[in-house]
């Protein structure tokens, strides 16, 4: 059997195996299928400082090879989360990672503090959020603002942290590098691409936000790409995710220059995805020998 065991910034995995935030919820409805210590890792929904509603419907359509979704992170709030939801995942022998999203830093340090004390394992810093004092821009476009944000949170968390960066920039790069400067420990790649389907019948978007997140194997291309660029400009570890769907597709993702796989998107076809995908990379190590999961990282014999 091939040691699936990831250290993922001092916290181990008992696999590389990740619920993608917003995906999973906060695991209730997916514990009825299987035990959630099956899995290495749950990347909860996202938070924010107090409960949101989320956008009007309609905001989740498919599109082909994916879905579009336009959510609006509906969620109880961070408070809520830390009475209700957090007891129950720690009944179960699986990391927890905090999802936090925020308008201003200063949100962003709250959640950061609260959600510390409480106990997750890790913070997922979801900087694709409008920044209200500069004119509504994403954190997560600006190098600037990325290193800001991911500052703070550093100075006031005192378990490691993630940031997820945003696909929809000029360079991934050059913002994986701010954020490294920044003191992140890790990141988390790729974001939902931003996208827009029109019914032509009633001549409106289907989603009633117009525009939303694209995720699901359309994207799936795009964010091998962007880890693996992003694998060999950092030094700190990725956990890697957009579109995978089976073993294979997590295999690759780590031959980029991922160290753990989220699985998201596909969940939602099939509840036991995750499971899946895990058995499937075992059995892929065993197939070619392979001892340990990590000897998977980085590991593409690119062309010269």
């Amino acid at each position: 059997m091939a040691d699936l065991h990831v250290d993922f910034c001092g916290v181990t995995f008992k696999n590389p195996v990740v619920t993608a935030s917003g995906t999973y919820g906060f695991g209730r409805e997916y514990g009825e299928f299987y035990d959630l210590s099956e899995l290495g890792g749950i990347c909860v929904k996202g938070l924010t400082c107090k409960e949101r509603q989320g956008n009007v419907p309609p905001r989740i359509a498919e599109t082909p090879a994916g879905i579009l979704n336009s959510v609006g992170l509906q969620n109880p709030g961070v408070d809520r989360f830390i009475a209700e939801e957090l007891p129950v995942l720690r009944q179960h022998d699986v990391k927890v990672i905090a999802n936090m999203s925020g308008n201003t830093v200063e949100e962003y340090i709250y959640m950061a503090e609260r959600l510390s004390q409480a106990g997750v394992d890790l913070l997922e810093v979801n900087i694709s959020c409008p920044n209200v004092k500069a004119g509504g821009m994403a954190f997560g476009t600006s190098c600037d603002a990325a290193g800001a944000v991911t500052r703070a949170v550093k100075e006031h968390a005192s378990v490691p942290v993630i940031v997820k960066l945003s696909p929809n920039v000029t360079s991934i790069t050059d913002i994986a590098l701010a954020v490294q400067d920044a003191g992140a420990d890790a990141l988390s790649l790729i974001n939902t691409l931003l996208g827009m389907r029109i019914d032509i019948h009633t001549m409106r978007p289907v989603l009633h936000n117009n525009t939303g997140g694209l995720s699901g194997p359309a994207v799936f291309p795009i964010a091998v790409r962007m880890v693996w660029q992003t694998a060999r400009a950092v030094q700190i570890p990725i956990l890697g995710m957009g579109g995978i769907a089976k073993g294979e597709d997590a295999v690759e993702m780590m031959l980029a220059g991922a160290d753990l796989i989220a699985v998201g998107t596909a969940m939602f076809a099939d509840p036991y995805a995750p499971i899946k995908v895990r058995d499937g990379i075992e059995a892929y190590l065993t197939e070619k020998g392979i001892s340990r999961v990590t000897e998977l990282k980085g590991k593409v014999q690119e062309y010269k």
